[in-house]
């Protein structure tokens, strides 16, 4: 591990340690000031210095969220912090910043234009609600007015002070997970917190990223990225070894992601923070899909998960058959983000993939500007539609024995995938992500186009096949129809 990781890891086991003392506070005003003290203590010690890059686009963040007016306030937060991303990428390169400093960047980029697009949905239905109100001639048979909340109103007076201790709690301010402002909120006005079995979920979570630690330092011992860049690998090792290695290195970069993500949640869990009655159906990201307010009388009463935090479901990720599956259950946190601010807001809702690029589009720029990020991200999207179009043709309708080993080969082609575009996102610039594609011949790429047009041929085929049925279907009843008729008529 790098001496970067080892503060990293450091720093994350000291939040853990400071949940128990913080979920014990009663007074809840000082609660909130430890836990934003304590997140400016973390930022400092993770970045030095750079994290005045953190303070400043804070500080214009929160400008645009208060000072623009609703109706535009979120797209200008949007531009203010994506853009503010280009700004200090370009530090970055020229004087080079400490890569969990980038992480903490890219969280508050999340958050502070998160908050915004939540005001301005509240301002919405707020105005809804007061157009409503004004027609005094409203049909009986007319849809309810809009439901608001206290909350609606409550982000229409944001306070500076309040988005500072949402951007800088020390909850999640290292790598996530992403939470919505209203989470934040209710940490520090309902009560489940004191109910949720925080230490044991703690306990748990902890052994698992024990157990994925280990894992990444094994595999990261005996298989390291860093050879796949040296001239051994490309001149004395065959075109199978190098076209095998993707998988390895993807496995450890999986092991080091879930291990910091894993104690990520542990941070949240020992906090009691994302605790939520699993009557409100909570979900990652989102929190409680259901009204929840009123659980609070009985809090005692009730039993507690902690859905909204999990920002990776690892089982899910590994057993699933498909890549699509597994992109689902991938940083799903940081995916509620993009499908409520992004896929579901784009201006033109006609064009399926136009908002799925964009979406896409979205999640490389925010990850970073090298082009790994693009390769990798950008790329999903080509397999997942060869993916889909080969379940129809084979996997779909399949069941028993063949169902199964359709299965497994379906899982086979997804790791593959998944490590061979991982591969870019990890060697990162382009001619590194060349020059290894280059000596495996670009198989993938090139073995993925080939099962396209196949696959294009097959549907086509398969159509054409139902077209031929249907018509002779449609002559066999015409013909039945003039049989029936003239047997009609010789009775007659």
């Amino acid at each position: 591990m790098s001496f970067d990781d080892v503060i990293y890891v450091i720093c994350l086991l000291a939040c853990i340690g400071a949940g128990s003392y913080a979920r014990k506070i009663s007074d809840e005003g000082q609660r909130k000031l430890v836990s934003t003290a304590l997140g400016i203590i973390v930022v400092v010690i993770v970045s030095g210095l750079h994290s005045l890059h953190c303070f400043v686009s804070l500080a214009l963040g929160t400008c645009a969220v208060l000072l623009v007016h609703p109706s535009k306030g979120h797209l200008v937060t949007f531009v203010v912090m994506f853009g503010y991303l280009v700004f200090f990428r370009m530090f970055d390169f020229y004087l080079g910043i400490p890569g969990h400093t980038n992480m903490i960047q890219m969280l508050l980029t999340l958050k502070v234009s998160g908050i915004a697009f939540e005001k301005t949905a509240a301002w919405k239905r707020l105005q809804a609600r007061d157009e409503q109100k004004k027609n005094d001639q409203r049909d009986v048979n007319q849809e309810s007015l809009v439901e608001i909340t206290d909350y609606d109103e409550e982000l229409q007076t944001l306070s500076a002070a309040e988005i500072l201790h949402y951007s800088f709690n020390y909850i999640g301010v290292l790598t996530g997970p992403y939470y919505r402002y209203r989470t934040y909120r209710d940490y520090f006005e309902m009560p489940f917190k004191t109910y949720a079995p925080s230490v044991e979920a703690t306990l748990e979570k902890l052994k698992h990223a024990v157990f994925y630690c280990a894992l990444y330092l094994a595999t990261n011992y005996i298989w390291p990225l860093d050879y796949a860049l040296t001239d051994e690998f490309f001149n004395d090792r065959s075109f199978v070894y190098r076209l095998l290695y993707v998988w390895p290195t993807f496995f450890t970069f999986r092991a080091r992601i879930y291990t910091g993500l894993t104690l990520s949640e542990c941070v949240c869990t020992m906090a009691g923070f994302g605790a939520y009655p699993d009557e409100s159906d909570p979900t990652n990201g989102e929190g409680p899909r259901k009204r929840y307010q009123h659980l609070k009388r009985d809090a005692e009463k009730h039993t507690y998960n902690f859905s909204t935090i999990v920002n990776t479901r690892v089982l899910e990720v590994e057993r699933c058959w498909t890549f699509r599956e597994g992109m689902k259950h991938w940083n799903v946190c940081v995916q509620y983000w993009l499908a409520v601010n992004v896929y579901k807001l784009f201006p033109s809702k006609k064009y399926r993939v136009g908002r799925t690029g964009a979406t896409l589009l979205c999640s490389a720029y925010w990850h970073g500007f090298r082009p790994g990020h693009y390769f990798c991200i950008m790329g999903a999207p080509f397999y997942v539609a060869l993916e889909d179009m080969w379940d129809k043709l084979v996997r779909k309708n399949a069941i028993g024995t063949n169902r199964r080993i359709i299965d497994v080969i379906f899982w086979i082609f997804k790791w593959f995938a998944f490590s061979y575009l991982g591969e870019a996102f990890l060697l990162s610039s382009f001619g590194k992500i060349w020059r290894y594609y280059s000596s495996v011949y670009h198989i993938g790429y090139i073995s993925w186009a080939a099962m396209i047009a196949l696959g294009l041929y097959l549907t086509s085929q398969k159509k054409a096949a139902e077209r031929r049925k249907n018509r002779a279907a449609e002559k066999a009843a015409a013909g039945d129809g003039i049989s029936a008729a003239v047997e009609k008529e010789k009775a007659q």
